[in-house]
């Protein structure tokens, strides 16, 4: 009993470092209250002429945590040659959907210039992406201590609640304007398979409830027919068999999403203590931008 306590520990040693940081392990704890976990890595991307780029070129915000972090430069790629996007991306590292709320102040991960009403009163954005894995260890103060692991109902409840406040605050501050809202879904967890499911449906739900879009990026790495079921590695596809550097095994017809110690993370480089933008072709990322990039680009018709 004591090998299997010890082995859990670990594991979730390793996500919570993931989770909040691509380069931080479990013995980092946050900063103090009203310092941010990291400073965003702000990109503005310029229209990028495309032969098939829509006549009329959105504007997109991107927030979200760590593998929004690390996403950010690839999706930002893919919206401007794809859909000659405007594209601004404000992450952080570590955070959840109260981060992003007004009203937090110190409290929260996320200063208030960045909050996700204040971008879009500054921006005027037709789309806001957001992608969160579901913080589930109470590692950002907003939350208030819940946690999934302590209070299950408790924690869905609390994100619930944060979900449809931060469509309400991102309607208001869109005004006559009102952005469309693209939620991301997450790909498969090893350790808790039925929280990630559960944040995903709600997701679904808030995006129904609100006429806004559901990107499921969590699909594109997930085994067919097994959404739920996380792997390592998953055949590639064509689009990586015509771009070799995407399809990492071409001799066993594989692709690695993961490095072999990050269960979360998605970018094939080594850590390092800062978080940015991922700086290696990962497979998994690249994966993730295509089906935002589509499903914001398939939206522009309705």
């Amino acid at each position: 009993m004591r090998r299997v306590w010890v082995v859990g520990v670990l594991l979730v040693g390793l996500l919570l470092g993931a989770c909040t940081d691509p380069s931080s392990g479990p013995e980092d704890a946050p900063p103090a209250p009203g310092v941010p976990a990291s400073s965003p890595v702000t990109e503005h991307r310029r229209p990028v002429a495309s032969p098939r780029a829509p006549a009329k070129a959105p504007t997109v915000l991107y927030l979200g945590d760590s593998l929004a972090m690390e996403n950010q430069r690839v999706l930002g790629q893919q919206l401007t040659r794809d859909l000659g996007a405007r594209y601004t991306s404000a992450p952080y590292s570590g955070t959840t959907l109260c981060d992003y709320l007004e009203g937090t102040g110190a409290r929260s991960l996320v200063p208030d210039r960045d909050k996700a009403a204040a971008l879009v009163r500054s921006l005027h954005p037709d789309y806001v992406v957001l992608q969160f894995w579901g913080n589930a260890w109470g590692y950002t103060w907003c939350m208030d201590g819940i946690t999934h692991d302590a209070s299950p109902t408790e924690y869905f409840d609390r994100y619930t609640a944060d979900a449809e406040r931060l469509t309400e605050q991102i309607t208001v501050a869109g005004g006559s304007k009102r952005p469309r809202i693209v939620w991301v879904l997450q790909g498969p967890d090893p350790m808790t398979p039925e929280r990630v499911r559960r944040v995903n449906s709600l997701y679904e739900e808030r995006a129904a409830a609100s006429g806004d879009l559901v990107a499921d990026a969590g699909g594109t790495v997930s085994p067919a027919g097994a959404r739920q079921t996380w792997v390592q590695y998953l055949p590639c596809t064509a689009y990586e068999h015509d771009h070799p550097d995407y399809c990492t095994q071409p001799d066993r017809d594989r692709t690695a999403l993961h490095l072999d110690k990050d269960y979360l993370h998605f970018c094939l480089a080594p850590t390092t203590a800062t978080p940015k933008p991922c700086p290696v072709r990962s497979p998994g990322i690249l994966r993730i931008a295509r089906e935002i990039t589509r499903v914001v680009g398939e939206s522009l018709g309705e």
